[in-house]
């Protein structure tokens, strides 16, 4: 597979984008597929995840361009995938969102499916949406399908709406911990997984779309989020005993960051053992097989169409997770499994089967639509496009969880910062190039105090650039 040379605004010939001012004028429908709790790392089998079965998320591999340094900011809230969505849906970093929690979309922060509305495309919305209610109207004229609040306690009975043009919803909010029961929504599909529901939905509108004008289809899944049980044809596809034990694997972690009592933490016991993570890892690859068959369906559907040349596929996921990791399970973290996502673009006018290593957050997704179809990027965006004109570089990387943990990367190397409500203090440096792993914590070794006070130095800069109101004691 063809590596690319980082993109900036000198080099967009290299990338074949010169097609892109005529994608503009044709106006290609959007297919935006969202996941949740999908890191990066082994997921997909195109993107070196050997043990797990992806056969058609690798053909988006194939047919576009893969960011392999893709990641979300962080979470301010321990259900990540809420500001992390607002931040996607926004164009919005971490510390400019409606609210600290990243619950509440502001009333004056244009949403992605509210600007391409106004560009002449008709919006459609299926599946999770983790925000407050009044902005999923704003953000798509219609809908099916759709799922407010954070996870189902039961994937095969998950309470559902339909798109109310009223946003006459409030009746059936999620409870105060963003679970969905039964009783919560208008309709529900009793024995039936939500991940079939969501993908059948999107073939339903691919299949009966009649208007003249394109379209932007959000698909927002709810895999491989846990609870992680799917259908147990997809579970006998792999064998638990040779899927392979982190190599970073630890029994607890090694100190408190914060955050050791969560829910996700408490999935399994702790101190974790091989085989239980063996387990929690071959249901997670599972669960990816049987949303990557629903995905197949959705692209089946655009070629059967006649649509597949002229639509623009983005797939990404909210969020990754440890899953055995340096002793967690979770995602409020700030290492790489955590924080690190997929993102591949795929359509007309894209090099096929290309990666790109630059750094890009979910927020930067929003303005790079905006620039395929040709239409201004609002103001309150704070992304920058990662594809055709006008693109940047974010040469250094700001992370946050809660007020508990900030890293920053810049080049080889990432420093990491720790400061619990307890006032525990805890450092770690490392070298990525060296240790991709995160295994080998280099900041109590002489040799690298130099470049422990440049990250320190860098972690402050980006600080004071993002607005970050809290400050890590030294």
């Amino acid at each position: 597979m063809k590596t690319l040379v980082p993109t900036t605004h000198l080099n967009i010939a290299l990338l074949g984008l010169t097609a892109i001012p005529a994608l503009a004028q044709n106006k290609p429908n959007i297919v935006f597929i969202l996941t949740d709790d999908q890191r990066l790392q082994g997921t997909i089998h195109g993107l070196g995840g050997n043990e797990v079965i992806t056969p058609n998320i690798d053909k988006l591999v194939k047919d576009g361009v893969s960011f392999t340094n893709a990641y979300i900011m962080g979470g301010s809230h321990q259900a990540v995938s809420m500001p992390s969505r607002n931040m996607l849906i926004t164009g919005r970093n971490l510390f400019s969102m409606g609210d600290k929690e990243g619950r509440k979309i502001d009333d004056n922060q244009a949403t992605i499916g509210e600007t391409l509305g106004k560009a002449g495309y008709s919006t459609y919305g299926i599946g999770k949406w983790h925000n407050n209610i009044s902005a999923f109207n704003r953000t798509f004229q219609n809908g099916d399908e759709i799922f407010f609040g954070g996870m189902s306690p039961d994937p095969y009975h998950s309470g559902l709406f339909h798109y109310q043009k009223n946003a006459a919803y409030s009746e059936f909010l999620p409870n105060a911990e963003g679970l969905a029961t039964k009783e919560r929504g208008d309709h529900s599909y009793p024995g039936k997984h939500h991940t079939e529901i969501f993908g059948e939905a999107a073939v339903k509108f691919i299949n009966n779309y009649k208007e003249k004008k394109p379209f932007f289809l959000y698909v927002a899944f709810k895999s491989p989020h846990d609870p992680r049980i799917m259908p147990e044809k997809y579970k006998a596809m792999y064998d638990t005993a040779k899927i392979a034990v982190p190599v970073n694997y630890l029994e607890s972690h090694p100190f408190d960051n914060g955050e050791l009592n969560v829910r996700d933490e408490k999935l399994i016991a702790n101190p974790r053992t091989r085989s239980a993570i063996k387990i929690e890892i071959r249901n997670y690859y599972a669960m990816m097989t049987h949303l990557d068959e629903q995905i197949g369906n959705i692209i089946n559907a655009l070629k059967e169409k006649g649509l597949y040349e002229n639509t623009i596929i983005v797939f990404t996921g909210d969020n990754g997770l440890a899953l055995g990791q340096h002793g967690l399970l979770g995602k409020q973290n700030l290492y790489e499994p955590s924080i690190k996502v997929p993102l591949i673009f795929v359509g007309k006018g894209l090099p096929k089967g290309t990666i790109n290593t630059d750094n890009a957050y979910l927020f930067d997704i929003f303005p790079t639509l905006c620039n395929f179809v040709g239409t201004p990027i609002p103001s309150t965006v704070q992304g920058i496009p990662l594809l055709g004109k006008k693109t940047a570089k974010r040469e250094v990387m700001y992370f946050s969880y809660r007020d508990y943990q900030r890293a920053v990367s810049k080049g080889d190397w990432k420093l990491i910062e720790y400061q619990t409500a307890k006032g525990l203090r805890n450092t770690q440096l490392f070298n990525l190039k060296n240790d991709p792993n995160e295994m080998i914590n280099l900041a109590e070794d002489p040799k690298f105090s130099k470049q422990l006070t440049v990250m320190r130095s860098e972690l402050e800069m980006q600080r004071v650039i993002f607005n970050d109101p809290f400050k890590i004691n030294q």
